[in-house]
């Protein structure tokens, strides 16, 4: 059971997924405003531009917040595993998408023609309770380990490595000169001319 968490978590801590989730939540709130408030505002805000076309009103409120839900997941939620490959990575986006709205139709479909529950009431709770909820469910766990997995929190140099002091020569610790001899630092002990005449001096001073 530790090891099925450890890895669901993918390294995080409690703490930093719940961080992560309510993020999500928010973005997905925010795309959810974006799609009602754009859908009703073509259709009967100024100039009534769709007011007799819904479903043009519809794709087009639906293709922006998907835009807003990915730039928000993107730059915010898994700012730490967004794709270096954006286009790729819109394109799966899109595809979840597509996969979380089919979800929710099937739970409408499931409730209306299996169960016969037609009234307007059943259609609301099948559609917009259930079917959002598992709906937003499925994107949530397909964003986090299909579309954004790549990991960009590793320091260290440009290989990834966290560079050792040997390597450093700047690093406390190091042999001065990169590595060199230290007594190669000694004035007296590299010059032989000094040498001589301390030998010189001492002699003199026996005598």
């Amino acid at each position: 059971m530790r090891r099925l968490i450890d890895l669901l978590l993918r390294g995080q801590t409690w703490r930093e997924w719940w961080i992560e989730f309510l993020r999500f939540c928010t973005v997905g709130l925010s795309a959810f405003v974006v799609d009602i408030g754009l859908f009703n505002l073509l259709r009967f805000g100024p100039g009534e531009l769709l007011i007799d076309k819904p479903l043009t009103a519809k794709v087009i409120s639906v293709a922006v917040s998907i835009v807003v839900a990915w730039t928000g997941n993107r730059l915010w939620t898994f700012r730490e595993k967004r794709r270096s490959a954006a286009h790729r990575e819109a394109l799966m986006f899109l595809l979840v998408n597509i996969g979380g709205m089919l979800v929710a139709v099937g739970c409408l479909a499931f409730s209306h023609y299996v169960l016969r529950l037609t009234s307007p009431l059943a259609d609301n709770i099948s559609a917009n309770g259930v079917g959002l909820v598992l709906g937003t469910a499925f994107r949530y766990v397909c964003y986090r380990y299909v579309v954004f997995t790549e990991d960009h929190s590793s320091g260290g140099g440009a290989d990834g490595q966290t560079p050792t002091p040997d390597d450093d020569p700047a690093a406390p610790g190091a042999p001065a000169g990169g590595g060199s001899d230290p007594q190669s630092s000694d004035p007296v002990g590299s010059d032989p001319v000094v040498h001589g005449s301390v030998s010189s001096d001492s002699a003199t001073a026996d005598r």
